[in-house]
């Protein structure tokens, strides 16, 4: 007989009810539940193996989250019609709810993980990402897997000035910030988003507010873990360990790791000297040590390196380079270090380097990203690289990891705060970082390059934008040391890896993997306005670097224009099968690109060429131009007849100017006067009320004959 589902549910606020269930779905799975809130349903499932790999030393956690197009009635837009690999925002998901996830196991558990998030059931208002962990961590909480603590993670919104926990798709557009925010009951565990410079304090509250959400969730996963009847854990093998080997390790190196840390050594001088202290452990070993007190040995010196690198930094406030706690490294930058490139600018930041691109494109260079949900284009893009060369390492380069997905999105979110309004900036941007060398904070790196580069772009950049990564490492007696810009080796030592990156009047990002338990909004407050000094410092260098961007685009640089016109002009610029915006582009050589929005039109011009430009944009102004009773014109004749002759007077407008209009003097006839294509320039006197044709007239612009009546006649001529 079938079991029957267990669900629990609990009010987001507002109304909003979120029901989880499982036993219905994926049953043969350790853990598996659906997560439901209106019509948007999201499965998670959890399998782990009972063994780990033989000589394994590493924690295998792969976590997946996919959107199904099917959830949004919809077919992929791939040439195989099926989901393919994840796009960007599915990978920057799963990196949400894996580094919310990773900490929760014990660190002696070295079975394989697999956890796979699917959306299957979309809602048009209903932000998947903001429940996929919550559906993650429950999957986990009814499965017999080890895990120390249960989580959840929300998303944090502010709409005129209040904030709101997992905001719709319709308020996020008027948000002025936007926080994903993962936590235990007890502990906050990641921190990620962007924000319109906002203020620390404003960051800290967001953060109190999600966790008292996020309690709510956890006390649901808990009731659906007791009714299912979860009260132990599967037991697992754990690793070899050899307290023997440990002391041996601790009395032969101790000192001498504390030596070589407190040098103030570089990267390659420190990693070459505890390299060559770790071989001399292990021949002190002797040859009769086996390969399993060899690997132990090598285990216990790496926990020893952590354990005196971060006891030096708290109490003789030393770092691996000889920095102060709260000093930032040395800085050199330069601004169009390359010649060709529309916008470019070279960053170092000790042993950091960033070399990074703008390269200006059309409304047909955007960036499409599908989802389920919706399609979106984008006209602002940032690409980040990360060779292995940057590291003095060997590596295949097989394509696009997660790291570098990452990275480069929390550089474009800070950036894309202070990049002018897409609705009336014509361009597409692209941004390209190259890391050159790496020893720490490269995605900081890249923030700072690339707001140098977007100002000599010509890029209407509103302010510098900088960052600054940060570490925090904490004692269990209470002291503690905060690190301003941290190297590569002290990433990985620290109780709170933080990256902030903002203007000088506030916060643009944010990305935070908090691994202590109890950390006071004290301490955190204070890491922050560290954090704000140290970004103050960089930015002071940028300015004087770049203290503001460049007027225009450098002469190379294609130009571009956006011009709105009314919807009724659309037509008349496109021309009967496309004549007129043919004949456009074909007589200048610009570009025209023209998009129906609301009730208005927006054309884009582009051209290589500022002439090619100022004249298709003439033209165009010319066809969506009202003309006016009494102004002049000057235009070519397109067609002669016994009566007169039509005149273009502006692009797409002909009007006729009459035998009796050319001349004060009377015409009999308009032989000889003119040939089509010769220019004149004549006044706009009237238009037909009924067939709306334009009068013009040539003889108004001339000086009336003194005395007497003039020489003329016709239904305008003036006695």
């Amino acid at each position: 007989m079938l079991s029957q589902p267990i669900s629990v549910s609990f009010d987001l606020g507002g109304g909003r009810e979120v029901f989880i269930e499982t036993g219905k779905l994926a049953r043969q799975a350790d853990g598996a539940v659906t997560v439901r809130q209106g019509n948007c349903v999201i499965l998670a499932t959890v399998v782990a193996n009972k063994e780990p790999k033989e000589g394994q030393d590493f924690f295998p956690l792969s976590v997946d989250y996919q959107e199904k197009f099917a959830s949004a009635g919809r077919i992929p837009g791939s040439f195989f019609k099926r989901e393919a690999r994840l796009n960007d925002y599915e990978i920057l998901t799963s990196r949400l709810i894996d580094r919310a996830l990773r900490p929760l196991f014990p660190e002696d558990y070295l079975c394989d993980v697999q956890v796979l998030v699917s959306l299957i059931s979309s809602d048009d208002e209903v932000l998947p990402d903001s429940l996929a962990c919550l559906a993650a961590s429950a999957a986990l909480a009814v499965s017999d897997i080890p895990v120390k603590e249960i989580i959840s993670e929300v998303r944090v919104g502010r709409i005129n000035g209040e904030f709101i926990i997992n905001p719709t798709r319709s308020q996020m557009k008027a948000s002025d910030l936007e926080f994903i925010i993962a936590a235990t009951e007890k502990n906050l565990m990641m921190v990620e988003g962007e924000a319109k410079e906002c203020g620390e304090a404003d960051l800290v509250k967001a953060l109190q507010l999600a966790h008292d959400a996020i309690r709510i969730h956890i006390k649901a996963q808990q009731e659906l873990r007791a009714k299912k009847g979860i009260t132990t854990v599967r037991d697992y093998k754990k690793p070899p360990s050899d307290d023997a080997i440990m002391e041996k390790v601790n009395a032969f190196a101790k000192d001498r790791v504390y030596e070589i840390s407190k040098k103030g050594s570089s990267k390659h001088e420190r990693s070459d000297a505890y390299s060559a202290l770790k071989d001399e452990l292990i021949a002190s070993l002797g040859e009769e040590a086996t390969d399993l007190e060899k690997k132990l040995a090598k285990k216990y010196y790496e926990d020893l390196k952590w354990e005196v690198v971060r006891n030096m930094m708290i109490d003789d406030k030393i770092r691996l380079d000889g920095r102060k706690l709260d000093e930032v490294r040395p800085l050199a930058m330069e601004t169009e270090p390359l010649p060709t490139p529309h916008g470019s600018a070279l960053f170092t930041r000790g042993e950091t380097q960033s070399l990074t691109t703008v390269t200006f494109g059309t409304k047909l260079d955007e960036l499409l990203a599908e989802s389920a949900a919706k399609s979106e284009y984008s006209k602002f893009i940032l690409h980040y690289n990360f060779p292995p060369f940057s590291t003095g390492e060997v590596k295949m380069m097989r394509g696009v990891g997660r790291r570098e997905v990452g990275h480069g999105n929390l550089a474009l979110r800070s950036l894309r705060q202070m990049m002018p309004d897409t609705s009336t900036y014509a361009y597409t941007v692209r941004v390209v970082s190259d890391i050159l060398e790496s020893n720490g904070s490269s995605s900081m790196a890249t923030v700072c390059a690339g707001s140098l580069a977007l100002m000599d772009a010509g890029v209407p950049f509103k302010k510098h934008v900088s960052g600054v990564a940060m570490g925090l490492i904490t004692r269990a007696d209470g002291k503690y040391a905060i690190l301003t810009d941290i190297l590569g080796d002290e990433d990985h030592l620290g109780d709170m890896d933080f990256k902030v990156t903002g203007t000088r009047d506030g916060i643009c990002g944010v990305q935070m993997d908090i691994k202590v338990d109890g950390l006071s909004m004290e301490v955190m407050m204070e890491a922050l306005e560290q954090a704000r000094k140290g970004r103050l410092h960089i930015l002071d260098a940028m300015y004087e670097c770049m203290p503001e961007h460049r007027p225009e685009v450098k002469p190379h640089a294609p130009r571009m224009i956006k011009l709105i016109i009314d919807k009724e002009f659309i037509g008349a610029v496109i021309g009967p099968g496309g004549k007129v915006i043919q004949e456009i582009q074909r007589e200048t050589g610009a570009t025209i690109n023209i998009e129906e929005v609301g009730n208005t039109g927006e054309v884009s011009i582009f051209s290589a060429s500022k002439e090619s430009l100022d004249k298709a944009v003439t033209w165009v102004k010319g066809i969506t131009a009202t003309p006016e009773v009494g102004d002049v014109y000057e235009g070519p004749v397109k067609g002669i007849k016994e009566f007169g002759a039509f005149v273009e007077f502006m692009p797409g407008k002909q009007g006729l100017l009459h035998i009796s209009e050319i001349s004060w003097k009377r015409l009999e006839t308009m032989d000889g006067l003119f040939k089509e294509g010769d220019m004149v320039k004549v006044k706009l006197v009237g238009v037909d009320p009924k067939t709306g044709k334009f009068k013009l007239s040539r003889k108004a612009l001339m000086p009336k004959p003194e005395g007497g009546k003039p020489q003329g006649g016709g239904e305008n001529a003036e006695g």
